[in-house]
């Protein structure tokens, strides 16, 4: 193998798990896999009950311009 092959532009031992590899392809692939996918209606549900718990908590507790 050459030293052109072993080495990358930037000097670095070539490991194979550049961004256009195989590897990156398929993490790539599961990423937009994942992006995709909804959130489960249980986990919006837990969220808007945080977020009323925040909000009341807040309203019981005004922040004090000192702290």
């Amino acid at each position: 193998m050459s030293q052109q092959r072993m080495r990358t532009q930037a000097g670095r031992a070539d490991d194979g798990l550049g961004p256009n590899t195989d590897i990156g392809n398929r993490l790539r692939a599961l990423y937009g896999a994942v992006q995709d996918e909804g959130v489960p209606e249980q986990l919006l549900d837990l969220l808007e009950k945080l977020d009323s718990a925040e909000q009341a908590q807040q309203a019981k507790n005004p922040a004090r311009d000192g702290e």
